[in-house]
């Protein structure tokens, strides 16, 4: 879900010297993914030590001893498709190190919520994700960073907001076009894939490291996943928004209602918003879509029946599809750090204790909940980034 891009960058630049000082698969539907590539830019490390005051500000000076490398900028456009099924093209970022010799390791990277186009890695805005992705990739290690389906080059389709297909099967394309991309330009890879992600990009990843482990292990050598505040139990988090107050502030309820109408289209159920939300929210929903400001409890605003239908379970069709974006009850092979504040009001901490439980109970024996004491959704963001960047920094080799 949402990821805010705000970090205090005195505790970045510490929890960067730390990571310094740390040291039966599916045949491929396409022969090529990758449809095209460019080089966006290219920094030499001297000039790529001039662009970190937009990032760190005053701290730029204190972390710039941790650029190893300059850097070029590409993007990729790929062959996916949609979860119903049609063929599109989709686009993501790579950032190379330019001086490194050694082998590196990959790092996929799935970023949060954006309701802005212009905020898709891609593009490469100093004041998005793809920001911190050029750092680390100065500091020794591929990026790669995913636009996802309704951004980039495919920002005509409507994004698949927390739809596990939508998320994981354009993601393992992209990846699988990155190796082409890899490949073509003789990039020394060390064929080991990392992947992380927070919020929206906490599900994304979990979705796709699933996807790659039982039907693309072959294609990926997954290392490890670092997966932060993700609504993985869709399910239980219905239950709850059902049944309880949540906080009422609008940003929440933004994604919750774009969540509800993704899969009223992706489902093909089609129903008249009025059949989800009372009045007078359904008529504001109707014209603007997500793009609302409701500050209410979330089940204040649905329209009671359909409250009702959940509840007694005759909206049969609607839980089917809630459970069928569950990603709690499987077995994975691989380290995964699962971070999540107990504080936490929009993403329930919950979400993140079902998938380490379901998770264990199936056979997975790597799988380690992270709870941050009285974290929130956003003062969590930098517990799990230090744990990402020890995470990747002990399993890229």
């Amino acid at each position: 879900m949402r990821l805010e891009m705000k970090f205090d960058l005195k505790w970045l630049f510490f929890v960067l010297v730390f990571f310094v000082s740390c040291e039966k698969d599916d045949v491929l539907e396409y022969d090529n993914y990758l449809v095209s590539s460019s080089e966006v830019k290219k920094y030499s490390k001297a000039e790529f030590l001039t662009t970190l005051s937009s990032v760190f500000g005053a701290q730029s000076a204190q972390v710039s001893f941790l650029v190893r490398s300059g850097i070029s900028l590409h993007k990729i456009s790929y062959l996916t498709k949609t979860p119903e099924g049609t063929q599109i093209t989709a686009s993501g970022a790579i950032i190379i190190p330019t001086d490194l010799t050694e082998p590196l390791a990959l790092g996929s990277v799935q970023h949060g919520t954006i309701s802005d186009n212009s905020q898709a890695p891609s593009y490469f805005n100093q004041q998005s994700e793809s920001a911190l992705g050029q750092f680390f990739a100065s500091t020794g290690l591929i990026i790669a960073m995913p636009d996802y389906l309704g951004y980039g080059d495919s920002q005509n389709y409507p994004h698949p907001y927390e739809h596990k297909t939508g998320l994981a099967q354009a993601n393992v394309d992209f990846l699988l076009a990155v190796k082409e991309f890899i490949k073509k330009e003789g990039i020394n890879w060390n064929n080991n894939l990392l992947m992380a992600g927070y919020s929206e990009g906490g599900y994304a990843t979990l979705a796709t490291q699933k996807l790659i482990e039982e039907k693309y292990s072959s294609q990926f050598t997954l290392k490890a996943s670092s997966c932060g505040a993700g609504a993985y139990d869709k399910t239980k988090t219905l239950e709850s928004f059902i049944n309880s107050k949540t906080s009422g502030e609008s940003t929440n309820n933004r994604s919750y209602i774009w969540v509800l109408l993704t899969y009223d289209r992706l489902y093909g159920f089609n129903r008249p918003v009025t059949d989800y939300f009372a009045e007078p929210y359904a008529s504001d929903i109707k014209i603007n879509k997500q793009n609302v400001t409701i500050s209410k409890s979330f089940n204040e605003i649905l329209n009671p029946t359909f409250v009702a239908g959940l509840k007694n379970k005759t909206e049969t069709k609607w839980l089917e599809a809630i459970k069928d974006n569950d990603i709690t009850e499987w077995k994975s092979k691989v380290p995964t750090r699962l971070y999540h504040g107990d504080a936490d009001t929009f993403v329930p901490f919950f979400n993140s204790e079902s998938a380490q439980k379901g998770m264990t109970a199936k056979g997975s024996s790597q799988v380690t909940l992270e709870k941050v004491g009285g974290g929130t959704h956003s003062s969590s963001i930098q517990f799990f980034l230090l744990g990402t960047l020890d995470l990747f920094n002990t399993y890229k080799n």
